[in-house]
């Protein structure tokens, strides 16, 4: 008991420890899931905010070339300027589209960008517009529309925007560094904690497995010193109920020779009472006289009797050593053959016996034959006055940790009151006088017996004028002929 109480409670240490465990591990696991997400989060928002800034600078680099290349040409009438004009143009509207598909995190933001996608169109136009007309001999209005500083205001607007679009994705850059090194400063201290944790976990498992090992040792200890114990006192009692069988078989054989030995002496006298008897009635009955002659008849009715209980006697204490080895019997056979002796019986009686199939089982054949013709014999006597006996065999198996036969015999006789359910398998016990059915009372020990040996039992269940069931249960798979032979052997139940 100690043992076992502490076997679980080590089990239970370490579903414990185990469980801790994994909700350490799972802690870890959220808090670097987390930081990872964290960690990447900031990594992608630096990426969007760098590449808005480079694009917007290309762009912004983009305008400032096209109109530093417009204003000298327009200027020195050199048209050395148009090359960095034109190339500025040439590549204006590709920037233009990469800036209307890159987003942003920062409120406000899309819209100052639109805005100032708007005034490049408008200060692409103007450009176009002045150098047109430059190239088209038209140098003095070109100046004139030059000087108005429309293209000059369109530019500080742009320009303004660019630095306002510039300045917040700066800050929001700043931002998502700190946001950056903070998670990895967060990042190293969840690994600085878990590593302490794991390292902690560690050493204590050590530490419970140490202990647990010298338990297990002490307990293992313990345990070889109970078998050494439990192997001693095994073997005394093995030696002494080695003692008891052997007395016991001695003592058994001493009885059946007694048994055998009684009957034996005690049938001769009893036949020659009869003899005489017999002799006294033929020779001298008229001498007797009436009384005479029925005291006779008590006498030899006696000693019938007397006789009869001594072969039942003999029957019932041989059931168990004088019984032949098992062997296959088909319950079936048997019944056929009883029913060719119970033929007259039956015919006598109006009765009638109907049976589902039985089954082979493995038995003492004479024995099997014995205990169902005793139990169907008692249906066709025991039946009302007024009512042909009917009886029905039935089959079926049981299923538990014994698989067992059963067949149930029911008659539609006088019954019995169940209280005397057990009563009924005492040898020599009656419910009726001897007036109203034959018999010594010993036929229904015999058949409980019999079942008994086969490693089954015998059940009755009744009630007056209604019947009685015969439960006969037999093992499938048998027992041993050592078993079989043993008288002693008994079945639970």
């Amino acid at each position: 008991m100690d043992s076992s109480r502490a076997g679980r409670k080590r089990i239970y240490y370490w579903f414990t420890l185990a469980a801790l465990i994994l909700v350490v591990l799972a802690v870890n696991a959220g808090l670097a899931m987390q930081t990872v997400r964290e960690l990447t989060e900031s990594q992608r928002s630096l990426v969007n905010t760098s590449d808005v800034i480079s694009k917007l600078k290309d762009l912004h680099q983009s305008v400032l070339a096209a109109e530093s290349g417009q204003r000298g040409y327009l200027l020195t009438q050199d048209e050395s300027y148009l090359q960095p004009y034109d190339n500025a143009l040439s590549v204006l509207d590709g920037q233009v589209e990469k800036v209307k598909q890159i987003s942003t995190e920062i409120d406000g933001q899309r819209e100052r960008i639109d805005l100032v996608l708007q005034l490049i169109e408008l200060k692409k136009l103007e450009l176009i517009e002045t150098v047109n007309l430059a190239l088209n001999e038209k140098q003095p209005q070109a100046l004139k529309t030059l000087l108005t500083n429309r293209g000059r205001n369109l530019y500080r607007e742009i320009h303004s925007l660019f630095q306002d679009i510039e300045a917040a994705e700066y800050t929001l850059r700043e931002q998502r560094f700190k946001q950056l090194q903070q998670a990895q400063n967060e990042a190293q201290l969840v690994f600085i904690i878990s590593g302490s944790l794991s390292f902690l976990l560690v050493i204590t498992l050590l530490v419970v497995a140490m202990v647990n090992i010298r338990k297990d040792i002490r307990y293992r200890a313990a345990l070889e010193q109970q078998n050494i114990d439990l192997a001693e006192q095994v073997a005394k009692r093995t030696r002494e109920l080695q003692l008891y069988s052997d007395e016991l078989s001695r003592s058994n054989r001493e009885l059946e020779d007694f048994a055998f030995v009684a009957s034996h002496d005690l049938q001769e006298p009893l036949r020659k009472i009869q003899a005489f008897g017999e002799r006294l009635e033929t020779q001298f009955s008229a001498n007797l006289g009436e009384k005479g002659i029925d005291y006779l008849t008590r006498m030899r009715n006696a000693a019938g009797r007397m006789s009869r209980l001594i072969s039942d006697l003999l029957e019932y204490s041989r059931v168990s050593t004088r019984g032949k080895a098992f062997e296959d019997v088909d319950l079936n056979e048997t019944l056929t053959t009883i029913l060719d002796d119970l033929e007259v019986a039956i015919d006598e009686a109006g009765g009638e016996v109907n049976s589902d199939t039985l089954p082979i089982v493995r038995a003492d054949g004479n024995q099997m034959y014995q205990l169902l013709l005793n139990l169907i014999g008692n249906s066709l006597k025991f039946h009302r006055p007024d009512t042909p006996p009917r009886v029905v065999l039935s089959y079926r198996t049981t299923e538990g940790i014994k698989p067992m036969h059963e067949v149930v015999i029911q008659d539609n006789g006088i019954g019995f009151d169940p209280q005397y359910a057990e009563k009924i398998f005492v040898p020599f016990q009656r419910l009726h006088g001897r007036d109203e059915y034959k018999g010594t009372g010993i036929g229904l020990a015999v058949c409980r017996r019999i079942a008994e040996r086969h490693g089954g039992h015998l059940i009755a269940e009744s009630e007056p004028g209604k019947g009685t069931r015969m439960i006969i249960q037999l093992p499938i798979l048998g027992v041993t002929q050592d078993d079989a032979s043993d008288p002693d052997h008994h079945t639970d139940g």
